[in-house]
């Protein structure tokens, strides 16, 4: 309810109190507060911009806020995901989430969907929000938030991390672009990594976080100039950041549906390709790599094809490092059957799924190899 009957809203006096620096702002005042306390937003994911984004919605007074993750909380989160404690490990994200939020404000209303947001529930849960947050960092779920707010006319205030660069804009605003006009076709299936895989500096998804709470609220309160149609980036190594126009473009398809977006960014055939791969490559488990290790065999060489900082945190006794960019840029190939000399070649990574990668193409270029099933992880623990 963008445009809410503010007849019918009241502030209390904990509210004059709670928000007495928001009331003596022009921009805000008395009726931009009694528009945040109407205003009702549906944010996707409580993880690296969930976080941020969520406490300062709550703080700010956004009346009716509404959590999607089905995830638990892991110690691997806390570096980044400030809305979580650790005590909350091992416990639902979203419950740790309305936890803090009404430490932050008790008269905040939460609403929790602990499930995957999908195409069978998403209209459904979206439908009594005045507009959605993308925390999300995956490509179907992108897909299915835009094109839900297409279908029932919502801003999508999107954003995204990786690494040390983050991006943000507002899709679906004032016959502005949807995500649709940026990525009209998905990637290939692994092509982009995950912060999982390629990690990603603590603070950046706070800063990205932080501005698209700022952007929903610009929303609310109807002030300032939003970010809809410009793409924001940012380097936090440079601390630059650049813009790029976004336009719609005439010729994008209708939404007329929700549709399998698993099967639309090509997940389930990259699944059976990757499963008719694995098929075709031996793979032992950790236990049977120490009983190799512990065995004094000579006839091995132990590949890790993790990343060199990777390697230098942890790594497996004996084991060689030839990282994955080498192996499929063809340098790497060649390193590893001059390793070989005729011995058997056993490869690992940090979960199994880059070294399965690498053996692959490996086997491509001859080199047969066994793969070690859930990586140095499996083997940590």
């Amino acid at each position: 309810m963008l445009n809410p009957n503010l007849d019918e809203i009241q502030l209390t006096k904990d509210d004059y109190e709670r928000y007495s620096r928001h009331l003596i702002l022009p921009e805000v005042g008395l009726e931009g507060q009694k528009r945040l306390k109407a205003a009702s937003i549906l944010c996707v994911g409580t993880g690296g911009l969930g976080s941020p984004l969520l406490l300062y919605l709550a703080a700010a007074g956004v009346g009716r806020l509404g959590i999607v993750d089905f995830d638990v909380v892991d110690f691997s989160n806390l570096q980044r995901q400030v809305i979580h404690g650790t005590s909350w490990v091992g416990k639902p994200k979203i419950e740790s989430a309305k936890n803090r939020i009404l430490e932050i404000n008790p008269y905040c209303q939460v609403d929790l969907y602990e499930t995957q947001f999908t195409s069978e529930n998403a209209l459904k849960i979206a439908e009594p929000y005045d507009m959605i947050i993308d925390g999300t960092d995956n490509f179907p779920t992108r897909y299915l938030v835009n094109d839900t707010c297409v279908l029932q006319n919502k801003p999508n205030v999107y954003g995204s991390i990786f690494r040390f660069e983050g991006q943000a804009t507002v899709f679906n605003y004032e016959g502005g672009p949807n995500y649709r006009d940026l990525y009209p076709e998905p990637p290939p299936p692994g092509l982009v990594p995950s912060c999982a895989e390629g990690g990603v500096l603590g603070i950046l998804p706070g800063i990205i976080g932080v501005i698209q709470a700022t952007e929903a609220i610009k929303i609310i309160l109807g002030q300032g100039t939003t970010l809809s149609g410009r793409l924001l980036l940012f380097n936090a190594l440079d601390m630059k950041f650049r813009e790029l126009k976004l336009r719609p473009n005439p010729e994008r398809p209708v939404i007329e549906k929700l549709i399998d977006y698993e099967m639309f960014c090509g997940i389930p055939q990259a699944k059976a390709a990757e499963a008719e791969q694995q098929a075709a490559i031996p793979e032992m488990t950790v236990t049977e790599l120490k009983q190799v290790l512990d065995g004094g065999a000579k006839d091995y060489v132990l590949l890790d094809v993790r990343n060199p900082n990777e390697y230098e945190i942890a790594k497996i006794p004996g084991s060689v490092l030839v990282p994955l960019p080498d192996i499929e840029n063809g340098q790497g190939v060649e390193k590893v059957r001059s390793l070989l000399n005729g011995d058997r070649l056993i490869v690992h990574c940090k979960m199994g799924g880059r070294s399965m990668k690498a053996l692959g193409i490996l086997k491509s270029a001859g080199i047969d190899g066994t793969n070690v099933k859930g990586g140095i992880q499996a083997w940590s623990r």
